[in-house]
């Protein structure tokens, strides 16, 4: 059996197989390219198999780049984007016709990729907020990065949507969800949140590390996923992290899939009203200590 996507043409030429083994025992991925039927084919096959497409010419771009860079929570399903000359993709392929500087190219697992600041680049140009989250934490590519080459590439499409997804990432981000509750907040006239706060006890000693919130306030908002169904025992230490850190005098507000924008938003706001009185309340009497 030959693992993963391969070339027909260079299968047969090298012997691996002959053409009735091609037809009983592979299946066509992309015109010219197969797999054995045995397998389900990944994004990361199908990957491959638009590069082997290409005839190893093209350069991978888009999801599919920032995937083979290590970005999670893109989808399995989607279409690889390819900068190549060709005018007739197969189905399943998206093909780009952009300049390319050579310094926005790479080599990741032998094929060409689009650097992480072009492929940034490119995702934020279609509005994918939680896309190029995913890219800053998985590879450490940073927005000045993406601008960098958004500086190389004057009158392209889209800069004024690039812009403002790059106003709003945050490497801090650990879920598509975290990325939308993040900018639910900013539609809603909230102070820009800070992500993956840091909390410790009075000693010194690390107590938890929370999605985001706002520090100066002690105003915590955490996503709940599916944790209660898919893992019971991280969900108990969760509830438990929760615990200690409203001990040391956070407010924590807990967002459900099923909670409404309306909800969050009402509940974000009572906890930041809450702690912005006590806060207000506790600088009044520092201050009149102080005076003596």
């Amino acid at each position: 059996m030959i693992v993963g996507p391969f070339l027909a043409s260079e299968a047969l030429a090298a012997g691996l197989l002959n053409r009735h083994a091609l037809r009983t025992r592979c299946r066509p991925l992309l015109p010219g390219v197969y797999i054995d039927r045995s397998m389900v084919a990944t994004l990361y096959d199908r990957t491959e198999a638009a590069w082997l497409w290409s005839r190893r010419q093209g350069v991978i771009a888009g999801a599919a780049a920032a995937a083979l860079y290590g970005a999670r929570w893109v989808d399995n399903s989607c279409d690889v984007d390819l900068f190549h000359s060709s005018t007739k993709p197969p189905s399943g392929v998206r093909v780009h016709r952009g300049r390319l500087f050579p310094e926005e190219k790479r080599t990741v697992s032998g094929m060409l990729v689009t650097s992480p600041a072009r492929t940034g680049f490119d995702l934020a140009r279609l509005g994918l907020v939680a896309d190029v989250d995913a890219l800053l934490k998985a590879t450490g590519v940073t927005v000045a990065d993406i601008d960098a080459v958004a500086g190389s590439h004057r009158g392209s499409p889209r800069l004024r949507l690039l812009e403002q997804v790059l106003a709003h990432v945050d490497a801090g981000a650990e879920s598509p969800r975290e990325s939308w509750l993040r900018l639910l907040l900013q539609r809603n006239g909230f102070p820009p949140v800070e992500t993956q706060i840091e909390v410790r006890d009075e000693f010194g000693h690390f107590v938890a590390r929370l999605d985001m919130g706002w520090k100066e306030l002690k105003v915590a908002v955490e996503y709940d996923g599916d944790q209660h169904r898919t893992d019971r025992k991280q969900y108990v230490r969760d509830i438990r992290r929760i615990e200690e850190v409203q001990l040391l005098g956070w407010a924590v507000v807990r967002v459900f899939k099923e909670d409404s924008e309306a909800q969050i938003v009402r509940a974000v706001r009572a906890a930041r009203d809450r702690q912005g009185t006590r806060v207000t309340q506790r600088r009044k009497r520092n201050s009149d200590l102080a005076r003596g």
